[in-house]
């Protein structure tokens, strides 16, 4: 099982992330694409290096913005998992 990070562990992380919050023991961005098939397009994106990190974040799609939020789930709570995909996804937008 992964480890918890701490709360100083975790404002370290989040510093290196832009447009990232922490939100209900998770870490969320929202990305904006020029229309909806940009922001499908980006979740298809998403599927090689989710599956390949064996974490899977929660998505959301309204029309052109897509919601990326990270959380160990087993662990119940934020670890170095979340924030190294969450850098993985932040390049692919």
């Amino acid at each position: 099982m992964a480890i918890l990070l701490t709360s100083s562990e975790i404002q370290s992380y989040l510093a290196d992330l832009t447009d990232w919050v922490i939100e209900d023991n998770s870490i969320k961005t929202t990305l904006t694409f020029k229309n909806f098939i940009e922001a499908v397009n980006y979740i298809n994106r998403v599927v090689a290096p989710a599956e390949a990190a064996g974490h899977h974040p929660d998505l959301f799609i309204s029309y052109n913005r897509v919601t990326v939020s990270l959380t160990t789930h087993d662990a119940g709570g934020l670890t170095h998992k979340d924030f190294s995909l969450a850098k993985t996804l932040s390049q692919l937008a």
